[in-house]
């Protein structure tokens, strides 16, 4: 069997052809229930047409032991399909879930959208939709037709009457779809806007406690809200106006089917039996489409959610398995880099092409707003927005395996965030702990006396005491977390921003130890003091290379623009 057209191009859509023969045999279920739920009318028939004329109990208690086990047949089917729709669902998370995180990675480091864990989010609501109600209505929606036409057979009466409630309902759903679409998804928007606002407010409480800014952030949240409580009445409003209708349409339909039936017995037309069997079948008639009605808004969510799943693993494709492996040495060279950032007209870095010869320490330096930042992610691969080549080994970094890559780099970031876990795992990344290395990370980095102190040492968790750690502290922990396994290639922004004389002094000292042990390590910072153990300067000004080459050489130039042009951007570095 092969797998239709509309299928080759989607991930997605390929895991869910992968599960045909599950949805299969659930439609088998579904064919089995829709046959026996004929039952109800065909026991009326004969309870009324034939059991009431002939007064004969066998053949009362015989009806009534075939229309119990159809019922039995019915429940069973019933349990059996939905038993295995939810198994369903536990196998394709289980499928996915380990692509969508690690799609949802990628789109973080990317900055592709707001929200990170939207996919898992989107995940849960098509597996949601894949075990309720609604895909129940879809299958049971072909059924419509063949109970109607039984009502054809009983009468054309009837038939047409079912026909006219079939079309109302559908005609409702569609104008349940035009009316509340857009307010729909409107209000799902700005709910994820208020969502998105709060928890980033809330993240930064104590920089709003100290300088007031309180009820400033209420009212602006306020408006969010508001905007979201008005869009949600109004999509709450058109759903509840849809809801009524359809009550009003079903309740009409049963009474008017019991009225188009006693006048068609009164006719002579019609039996006493197929009168009420009559309303039985036309209740089943249009009860897919019911429904279909109700949870048109669930089908909604559900199918935005499998496009957004859709284009999130369509633009995160799985990493190439055939990447490079080895050991790194430590050589990096720049060709061409360009980088830049959304909503901004100018390139951040501009053709950059230079090389950092493996086993020296580089510091990098320059004015605020020269692209330091920028080119620290870009050196290790994690700015989105680049163009030309960054060569690791003389290998693009994108064709290296990251795992296997990341235990021999080292990276230290000036927005430090330290991990759900102990001490121990953190600076272990979370990888087997081995003692050894850590404490020989944490002596590096001139932490190991101040762990101790913390009652569980190693083993404190974060969450205990991320609170009681200083500026400083942490950046020494992340720093430990850098040095961990003895890296190969190091890229540090601003390690010593935070670090008192006796911090830096010991990142000065882990910085020659990783130099002498052949370690390549690139230092962007503001204090020069750092710069002491450097090899090399490179000196950036609005994204250009100012200079470049051995440290003393860099320094004299430094000090010659210095003493003609003091204001130069050049000549200031720090």
């Amino acid at each position: 069997m092969k797998t239709p057209s509309s299928f080759q191009h989607s991930e997605l859509r390929t895991i869910l052809w992968a599960f045909r023969r599950e949805f299969a045999v659930c439609l088998l279920f579904s064919v089995l229930v829709n046959i026996l739920m004929l039952t109800p009318t065909m026991y009326m028939l004969q309870l009324f047409d034939r059991v009431m004329l002939s007064q004969n109990l066998v053949t009362l208690s015989v009806l009534t032991i075939v229309m119990l086990f159809c019922f039995a047949a019915v429940a069973f089917a019933e349990w059996s399909r939905s038993r295995l729709l939810v198994r369903l669902g536990v196998k394709l998370d289980q499928k996915l879930n380990s692509r969508v995180f690690a799609a949802s990675f990628e789109a973080a480091l990317r900055q592709q959208g707001k929200n990170p864990t939207q996919g898992f989010s989107d995940l849960a609501n098509v597996r949601q939709f894949l075990t309720g109600n609604g895909l129940f209505a879809m299958m049971d929606a072909p059924w419509s037709p063949i109970y109607l036409a039984v009502l054809f057979m009983l009468h054309p009466w009837l038939g047409a009457l079912g026909v006219i409630f079939s079309l109302i309902l559908i005609g409702i759903a569609w104008l349940s779809h035009r009316l509340s679409h857009a307010s729909l998804e409107a209000a799902q928007e700005a709910g994820s806007q208020v969502n998105g606002y709060i928890h980033s407010k809330l993240r930064n409480a104590e920089v709003i406690e100290a300088m007031g800014m309180l009820s400033n952030l209420r009212a602006h949240w306020k408006t969010r809200q508001q905007r979201y409580l008005t869009l949600n009445q109004h999509a709450s409003d058109i759903s509840e106006r849809v809801k009524a209708l359809t009550k009003f349409v079903r309740y009409t339909q049963q009474s008017l089917a019991l009225a188009a039936g006693a006048i068609l017995v009164i006719r002579g037309e019609l039996s006493p039996g197929a009168m009420i069997a009559t309303n039985v079948l036309l209740g089943r008639a249009t009860q897919p489409v019911d429904m279909m009605v109700m949870s048109w808004k669930s089908f909604l969510a559900a199918r935005k959610a499998f496009l957004r799943l859709e284009e999130t693993l369509a633009q995160n494709p799985p990493r190439d398995a055939c990447l490079v492996h080895p050991e790194p040495k430590g050589q990096l060279s720049l060709q061409n880099v360009i980088a830049t950032a959304p909503a901004r007209p100018q390139a951040i870095l501009k053709d950059l092409s230079l090389d950092f010869p493996a086993g020296e320490v580089i510091g990098i330096v320059g004015p605020s707003g020269s692209g330091k930042s920028t080119l620290a992610r870009t050196l290790i691969g994690i700015w989105p927005y680049t163009d030309g080549r960054v060569l690791l080994d003389g290998v693009p970094l994108e064709r290296w395996e990251r795992d296997d890559l990341g235990p021999h780099l080292g990276y230290l970031p000036q927005d430090i965030e330290l991990f759900e876990g102990t001490i121990a795992e953190n600076i272990a990344r979370f990888g087997d702990v081995e003692p050894d290395k850590v404490i020989r990370a944490c002596k590096r980095a001139g932490v190991h006396d101040m762990i101790l102190h913390f009652p569980n040492g190693y083993d404190t968790e974060m969450g205990q005491a991320g609170g009681q750690l200083s500026g400083g502290q942490r950046q020494r922990i992340a720093l430990a977390r850098a040095m961990y396994g003895d890296p190969r290639l190091l890229v540090l922004d601003e390690p010593n921003s935070n670090l008192d004389d006796v911090g830096e002094a010991a990142l000065l000292k882990a910085v020659q130890d990783l130099k002498q042990q052949g370690s390549t390590v690139i230092v962007i910072t503001h204090r020069p003091s750092i710069l002491n153990a450097a090899d090399r300067l490179l000196v950036l000004n609005d994204g250009r290379i100012a200079l470049y080459g051995p440290r003393a050489d860099v320094i004299a130039t430094l000090q010659a623009q210095a003493s003609t042009q003091p204001h130069s951007p050049a000549a200031q570095p720090a």
